[in-house]
């Protein structure tokens, strides 16, 4: 059987589709299917237990929509059951759930995290970080630290996670003032992902320098300049070129 290919567009989605996705049976082929999805409908088919506890407006940002999912289950739902579930939806909002837990360690939210980090679907691993991004906001040198371990995974995934977690600026989530104004704070997350074989791994690296370069000009082009001349191979090459784009169109 064929991959099913993902619509472009919310109205160009397949009813039947649209209606699996809903209920949990589907994972979703891309953002507009996630876009598309009516949490209201999605939960209460999930957890039908906690359905009178549910009120989720369709029209609040997707993130929003995410972490009100995790407030309104996170006490009548297993963690398990939320982090195991079919839907990638609802795996991603397990990552809300662990970041939002006060009870949690630093090291006992990257052990509990790791699943999601792992997760085979693209958005889970997205909103997993997302979801522990204030803890690490709050805590950003312990995060760090946690993390370094990470870049030294076999697996892409993983090695990536702690680097996007971390990103001083980041998409759709609160920047990191320490790390906006000491960038070289992560460097030991960063330096052993500078000649990653994975383009995964290299797009993250050199979003997360493209960041720091807005407010560290300098630190970026002699950490970059660094690394060519260490590592003189394709996957540093790519990295750098990546990480030095508004730099060099600001020339």
């Amino acid at each position: 059987m064929k991959p099913r290919v993902a619509a472009r567009r919310i109205a160009d989605i397949p009813l039947e589709v649209l209606a699996g996705l809903n209920a949990g049976e589907l994972e979703t082929g891309n953002l507009v299917e996630g876009l598309a999805i009516d949490f209201q409908t999605l939960l209460q088919t999930a957890f039908p237990t906690v359905a009178h506890r549910l009120a989720i407006d369709r029209a609040l940002p997707y993130t929003q929509r995410l972490r009100l999912s995790a407030e309104l289950i996170a006490h009548h739902v297993p963690l398990e059951s939320v982090l195991t579930h079919r839907s990638d939806t609802i795996r991603g909002i397990g990552g809300y759930i662990i970041g939002m837990n006060p009870q949690l360690s630093v090291a006992q939210v990257v052990e509990a995290i790791r699943p999601l980090a792992a997760d085979p679907h693209f958005g889970v691993r997205e909103w997993a970080w997302l979801g522990i991004r204030p803890r690490i906001v709050a805590q950003p040198a312990e995060f760090i630290s946690a993390f370094v371990p990470w870049s030294l995974e076999d697996d892409s995934n993983i090695r990536r996670f702690g680097c996007e977690a971390t990103r001083p600026r980041g998409v759709w989530c609160a920047h990191i003032r320490e790390l906006r104004e000491e960038p070289w704070l992560a460097l030991s997350v960063l330096a052993p992902l500078c000649a990653d074989p994975s383009k995964y791994v290299q797009d993250s690296v050199a979003n997360w320098l493209n960041d720091a370069s807005k407010t560290q000009p300098v630190w970026v082009r002699e950490l970059t300049q660094k690394w060519l001349a260490e590592s003189d191979c394709d996957s540093t090459k790519k990295i750098v070129k990546r990480a030095l784009r508004t730099l060099d169109a600001q020339k």
